[in-house]
């Protein structure tokens, strides 16, 4: 029989032991190998994330540094000048928020003369407002002023939306000339105001300034 066509001798229990015990010469050194690489990198690891890089975002404040809105909101007050047909006219101050009626209140509540119908109660008050009780049946607050009219007073005016002129709706607070024109261009187009409201259906009128009004129009 040819040399390359004979069968590789078998294999004897003496070499596979041989064998096995090479490879378990070999094992220790390839494990610590493998753990001296994972050593360095876990190191690696730690340095990278310990230094800071020159793009990294600034430390937050921690949430108990932060002021809270309790230490930071004030409460506003409010000075108003409440006359008319009230108990106890004159200046007080209020907190701020406050409303028509706590103004009222403040001074002693209304006359019995008072026209409560043409309050607005619940418009919130402004620093430095002027609210003004009309009595029954009174058109225009009286001037109150020792040197005749002012612009403080024309503006307490209680103004009928109905029958009023440019001029009149001009003085009123918020209210400028071209404001005032399209107050009566709207009562031109629509005919009367119903109720007070309707105002926000006027150009250049939002709730702001109809709340501002209040105080101040009828119909």
């Amino acid at each position: 029989m040819p040399e390359l066509l004979r069968p590789p001798p078998p294999i004897t229990w003496s070499d596979r032991v041989r064998t096995a015990l090479e490879a378990a010469r070999e094992r220790p050194a390839r494990v610590g190998l493998a753990a001296a690489g994972a050593v360095v990198i876990v190191v690696a690891a730690a340095l990278l994330l310990r230094t800071p890089s020159s793009g990294s975002a600034p430390a937050l404040p921690r949430a108990d540094a932060l002021p809270s809105a309790a230490t930071t909101t004030t409460t506003a007050t409010v000075v108003v000048d409440v006359a008319g047909a009230v108990a106890r006219p004159g200046l007080v101050r209020l907190p701020g928020g406050s409303r028509v009626a706590d103004a009222i209140d403040a001074v002693g509540g209304l006359l019995p003369t008072a026209d409560r119908d043409r309050l607005n109660l619940a418009a919130p008050l402004v620093d430095g407002q002027r609210v003004y009780v009309p009595a029954r049946g009174q058109d225009v607050p009286p001037d109150l002023s020792s040197g005749g009219s002012s612009p403080s007073a024309n503006a307490d005016a209680i103004v009928d939306l109905n029958t009023a002129t440019v001029d009149d709706l001009d003085r009123l607070p918020g209210v400028g000339p071209a404001t005032a024109q399209a107050i009566l261009d709207y009562r031109r187009q629509h005919g009367r105001f119903r109720t007070i409201d309707e105002l926000l259906e006027v150009r250049g009128i939002g709730e702001a300034k109809l709340n501002q009004l209040r105080p101040h129009v009828r119909v």
